[in-house]
């Protein structure tokens, strides 16, 4: 090479460093192609040392000065692209430590959810949504029963303050009494075995009244459910161990009825006592056959300090306290024949054994229930009392048809949810099952009418359910209810009721999120 030639070429390498320089002015400003500038730079970088090295071979002894210059701004330049990749990692440094400190918010099937990065905060807004309709056969005695109703229509917000505090607020819009307060109450989570909940919530006693109500299988609880009491106002210890193998629950409460919601405040100076303790033993073996067995024992105990109609059965299906049907029809009334006023008074305990089997797409579930009340009513200026022990059975069957396992108060997630498009349809479930309720003979004639009010209602009803996804469910289902005694003389309930046999044709439409 010609010492012109070197002049030209060494003029050309420097050129390239000066158009390089502001290039690290613009990687400053625009960070987003700040990576792919430096390894452009640092190819540049390595061309040039090549270069460099190439001329130092045939360089005359006049140039080395100007070559001095080249290599000091080459690692000039390369200072400064070291510089930009270490504050390209500051950066992304920074940008990670402010995501791992940014709230999350997510809306999907289970709702909207809201929480903060370490998770000490959460909260979740849900709805429930169930439009019901009930077409009751030769039943033209009991008009109005037949149509729709908005059975549910509920906000669910529950959620979690500094990371132990869990708390749950639901009210019910659907009641025709007007909007109510279902459950409130905070719930101290020491550890999964040790818990402490506070406020109105469910009291611990029915299987089946333990279910959600978006996860009931048919449109009505059981007449088992009828005997055990609903929400209550009160203070309970509760938790699992052993990896669920073992459940409890054990409260003081202010008491409420057969199926009753308490209001918000104690009802008549009563104080009850309940408690549940429940076995999986099998849940953890290896057997998947075993998995699903499950059994316990729950009950309650209460004292009315004064007597009051309000520690009765609740008043649904009819005017007076009483027992009802699946079609939510009154079959039995507090309702003596010489028309004196029936309260409780005194004890009144109950005691439920309950047992449930899953496996796979299949599930069985159980339950005896004893309602054992002290009654009375003021005739002729005296006061008359007797204990009555009514008691109420019930066995449910369902399976999934399209093999989606089943589960006690579980939401069944279909396997291929409804899409039309793609040829998924859903899941579907066929459901049954039979129950009683027997009211103590005792309580007739002096506390009931036997001409009106049956001894007892023996039920069955078998139903399908179409579940389109997470969220989405239809329900059919017929009931057929047989009674024993009643159906005497008179133009409301019970009499007609009772004179005849209940069938009754549900649907629901319902949506959960």
């Amino acid at each position: 090479m010609t010492n012109r030639q070197t002049k030209r070429f060494r003029a050309f390498v420097v050129g390239l460093i000066i158009v390089a320089q502001p290039a690290t002015s613009i990687l400053q400003a625009e960070d987003t192609n700040t990576v792919d500038l430096i390894r452009q730079l640092q190819r540049r970088i390595e061309e040039l040392e090549h270069k460099v090295k190439i001329l130092e071979h045939d360089k005359g002894p006049d140039e080395s000065a100007s070559d001095a210059k080249g290599k000091e701004r080459i690692e000039d330049l390369d200072q400064k692209v070291k510089v930009l990749e270490r504050n390209h990692e500051l950066d992304q440094e920074a940008a990670e430590a402010r995501a791992k400190q940014a709230p999350t918010i997510s809306l999907g099937e289970n709702g909207f959810l809201f929480g903060s990065a370490n998770g000490d905060f959460a909260l979740r807004l849900g709805g429930l949504l169930q439009v019901d309709s009930r077409t009751f056969f030769d039943n033209s005695e009991n008009a109005g029963n037949s149509g729709l109703l908005l059975r549910r229509a509920r906000i669910y917000l529950q959620g979690t303050v500094f990371r132990y505090f869990d708390f749950m607020f639901v009210p019910d819009f659907a009641p025709s009494s007007g909007p109510t307060i279902l459950d409130a109450f905070v719930n101290y989570r020491y550890s999964p075995g040790l818990q402490l909940q506070a406020g109105k919530f469910k009291v611990p006693i029915g299987l089946e009244q333990l279910v959600a109500d978006r996860s009931i299988l048919f449109n009505e609880r059981t007449m088992a459910t009828d005997l055990v009491p609903n929400r209550d106002i009160g203070v309970q210890l509760h938790g699992d161990f052993l990896d669920r193998s073992v459940s409890y629950a054990a409260g003081f409460f202010n008491g409420t009825s057969d199926g009753g919601n308490s209001g918000n405040a104690n009802y008549g100076d009563a104080a009850a006592v309940a408690g549940r303790l429940f076995l999986q033993p099998l849940v953890k073996s290896s057997e998947a056959g075993l998995k699903g067995v499950g059994f316990g024992l729950a009950g309650s105990y209460e004292s009315l300090g004064t007597p009051g109609a309000a520690g009765l059965p609740s008043t649904t299906g009819g005017s007076l306290p009483g027992y009802y049907t699946d079609g939510q029809q009154q079959f039995f009334a507090y309702n003596p024949a010489d028309k004196a006023i029936v309260v409780a008074k005194g004890e009144h305990w109950r005691l439920s054994p309950q047992a449930y089997y899953y496996f796979g797409p299949f599930g069985l579930m159980g339950e005896y229930v004893i309602s054992d009340q002290q009654v009375a009513h003021a005739g002729l200026g005296s006061m008359a009392s007797a204990r009555l022990q009514n008691t109420a059975w019930e066995v449910t069957g369902s399976w999934l048809i399209t093999g989606e396992d089943a589960s006690y108060g579980g939401i069944v997630a279909p396997r291929r949810p409804f899409n039309p498009g793609n040829g998924d349809w859903g899941a579907l479930q066929l459901v049954s099952r039979y129950m009683e309720l027997a009211i103590d003979p005792a309580a007739f004639p002096r506390f009931s009418d036997p001409r009106t009010s049956a001894n007892s209602a023996n039920a069955w009803s078998i139903g399908i359910n179409w579940y389109l996804n997470h969220n989405l469910r239809f329900e059919l289902s017929f009931s057929h209810t047989l009674f024993r005694g009643g159906g005497g003389a008179g133009r409301t309930a019970p009499a007609t009721v009772t004179r005849k046999d209940e069938n009754v044709l549900f649907t629901r439409a319902q949506l959960a999120f």
